[in-house]
């Protein structure tokens, strides 16, 4: 069972989040190569990466749910595809990755143990890759959950909707909370975070960030402690 009193952090691992639209339908060989050779050129830091499902996954469970799929196998379709993802990562990273994906987290804190780059999908039916991730970040002591999405940040309203919204520095976990309140818990209708990430986030005083998925930010977040995003206060 996982303890809820973290007592130190393992400063060499990072748990990485990786925006499912990475994987969309426009994704090409070069594409994955890039992220790849970004996660193979990080020093002294060992990345563990949670591949969403995205778009594709998302295809998958509304055309399912149309014809009468239960939510707990929608859950463990949107894994299938997140898992999918995942292994295209794999592929480009080969022997630089540890050589399996694991599915639950005791595998996960077990690859971790090699040292080596650890990419996994979803885990459990009923539980986001946002949860998932927490849990991770939880289970092998990382130092920093980034949660590395299609958006810049937490924003204090709408910006599809407010062209004035701003983008906050920093939130609390109270916060946010309060802001998902009515959300859904769906199959394919996570977003940011969800209420299970926040609560491991608040119970293991992770320090978290949302930022935009894309290379530079999440290099220079890892690698220059460059401030990008949004910071989830616990």
């Amino acid at each position: 069972m996982v303890e809820h009193h973290r007592k130190s952090y393992t400063a060499n691992r990072v748990v990485i989040k990786l925006s499912g639209s990475i994987f969309g339908e426009d994704t090409n060989e070069r594409k994955i190569r890039a992220y790849a050779d970004m996660f193979s050129s990080i020093k002294e830091i060992q990345p563990i990466v949670i591949s969403g499902g995205g778009r594709i996954a998302r295809h998958y469970i509304d055309l399912a749910r149309s014809l009468g799929s239960d939510e707990a196998n929608l859950d463990i379709m949107g894994i299938n595809v997140s898992r999918l993802n995942a292994r295209l990562l794999l592929a480009a990273l080969q022997d630089k990755a540890y050589p399996k994906i694991p599915k639950d987290l005791e595998e996960v804190a077990l690859a971790a143990e090699s040292g080596k780059i650890v990419i996994t999908g979803g885990l459990h039916p009923g539980q986001s890759t946002n949860a998932t991730s927490a849990l991770i970040a939880e289970i092998v002591n990382a130092s920093r959950f980034l949660n590395a999405t299609d958006v810049d940040g937490i924003y204090d309203s709408d910006p599809n909707i407010n062209n004035n919204a701003k983008l906050l520095k920093t939130i609390t976990v109270q916060q946010c909370l309060r802001l998902l309140e009515g959300e859904s818990s769906m199959a394919g209708t996570y977003d940011l975070m969800d209420i299970v990430a926040l609560k491991v986030i608040e119970r293991s005083k992770i320090p978290t960030r949302i930022l935009k998925a894309e290379i530079s930010n999440i290099l220079n977040s890892i690698q220059s402690g460059i401030q990008i995003g949004t910071e989830i206060v616990s």
